[in-house]
């Protein structure tokens, strides 16, 4: 913001303008900067990656535009059992590490907003990307425009988070934990996606369904993890949630939703691999190829919040199920972003399996906002029709993407103000024990993460 308030003044040293002249135009920029500030915030809790959603509207100034910069980074060290062992904490470490410091996102966002004489929003358009050592990549580019008759429907179009439960939802800036649960990184890669959404919500408070969010949309299906969308088919998605209830004199704030996905991708191939007992089958139907096989998932979410007290924080609980049917490879059950090959060039079969997943969080304030501290279960079956030592069991077809994993998330996490936060947080992470090479037992794979967020 500093930087933003001297270029002004800097402009008008190189063009030779008055002193006067200058000082006149920092006080403008003072003046406009703090109408930002005031002013932004209500289109963040759509499905974004830099607020919670449900924060709702805040005050605006009347009749002006609003252009809203922020962002956070998110330097971190990290220690695992072994040497190259493959994580969700982040990604995978090379063969001969067992540590590493990373920038595990550094995210910078623009808001563009705009509010009629009522102070309800008309259009909004945000850019975000993400920028680490690896490299630069977008992460949101959307428009969105509001009615403003009965201010209840908006559209959204572009790349923007998927809207399905609760966890994709929240933002890594907010999140407690350091990452999201296996499931929702392996379903939601990159949790965004290119398509249209229309959203339900009701922006007036005396509304009778001000408590309710609707939305539905219709999506590429392969999202940030592929170049472009390679086939006709779309995914629907949709979500209808309920915004923080008073339960009771306690205040007690209850919240929740349901979600469903319902896609798939086109199979390019005649052989299609499905579970008939506890191993796979192939199915060589000449007509397999052109159909669409199956992406279909549905999930429910809650979540409860008990203050503490005043300034002492809160006691949360949050809990989110998924199941349903994931069309992916052998080797791996994250939706392809490319149409799959094998090392030959050729089409790739594909592989049909039912899953299911859940976490668990229980967050406690300790005595005050600053410290806290998290507890997080969860577990994802990629393939619920096998276990144990079916898996990698001569002619079953399974490999280690049938492997179920769980994983239980201890942290602190100290806020020092609301632009600095310490987090520490370990996983155990524990695998089924199989008939596979390399996972006949837990393989070493736990993780310690201590991260320094700074946000602006």
């Amino acid at each position: 913001m500093k930087f933003v308030l001297l270029i002004p003044y800097f402009c008008a040293q190189i063009i030779n303008l008055e002193m006067r002249a200058a000082k006149i135009l920092v006080l403008s920029c003072v003046l406009l900067c703090s109408s930002i500030v005031t002013r932004a915030q209500f289109l963040m809790d759509m499905i974004d990656t830099t607020s919670e959603m449900g924060k709702g509207m805040l005050s605006m100034y009347h009749k002006y535009d609003a252009l809203r910069f922020s962002g956070y980074i998110q330097p971190q060290f990290q220690v695992i059992s072994q040497r190259g062992a493959k994580s969700y904490a982040g990604g995978d470490f090379l063969p001969q590490s067992d540590n590493r410091w990373t920038l595990r996102r550094g995210r910078i966002r623009v808001d563009y907003e705009r509010y009629n004489k009522e102070d309800m929003p008309v259009v909004q358009f945000a850019f975000q990307f993400d920028g680490t050592e690896r490299g630069v990549f977008i992460r949101d580019f959307y428009g969105r425009f509001f009615e403003t008759k009965f201010n209840v429907l908006s559209l959204a179009t572009g790349m923007f988070a998927r809207p399905f439960g609760y966890e994709v939802n929240l933002s890594s800036a907010d999140r407690e934990t350091p990452e999201r649960g296996r499931m929702s990184q392996i379903l939601m890669k990159t949790e965004r996606d290119l398509g249209g959404m229309v959203s339900f919500e009701p922006r007036r408070k005396d509304h009778p369904l001000y408590f309710l969010k609707i939305d539905a949309g219709m999506f590429n299906g392969q999202g940030l993890t592929g170049p472009g969308d390679f086939d006709s088919h779309k995914d629907f998605i949709g979500r209808i949630g309920f915004k923080p209830v008073v339960l009771n004199k306690r205040k007690w704030l209850l919240s929740g939703g349901a979600s469903v996905l319902y896609g798939g991708m086109q199979q390019f191939t005649n052989y299609i691999y499905k579970m008939e007992g506890t191993s796979f089958k192939v199915d060589s139907s000449l007509t397999n190829a052109g159909e669409i096989a199956p992406r279909h998932y549905y999930g429910a979410d809650m979540q409860l919040k008990i203050p503490n007290g005043p300034n002492k924080g809160w006691t949360q609980f949050r809990a989110e199920y998924i199941r349903g049917k994931q069309t992916a490879t052998q080797f791996t059950t994250e939706t392809p972003g490319i149409i799959p090959l094998d090392p030959a060039g050729k089409y790739a079969p594909l592989y049909i399996r039912n899953f299911d997943g859940a976490y668990l969080y229980f967050i406690q304030n300790l005595g005050s906002l600053k410290h806290q501290v998290v507890v997080r279960y969860d577990w994802y079956d990629p393939n619920k029709d096998v276990k144990g030592k079916q898996i990698g069991a001569p002619g079953s077809g399974t490999t280690e993407a049938d492997i179920r994993y769980n994983t239980l998330g201890v942290g602190y996490l100290y806020y020092a103000d609301e632009h600095l936060k310490f987090t520490v947080y370990y996983d155990w992470v524990k695998n089924e024990s199989t008939s596979l090479p390399g996972y006949t037992k837990d393989i070493r794979d736990n993780v310690l993460t201590c991260r320094i967020q700074y946000r602006f």
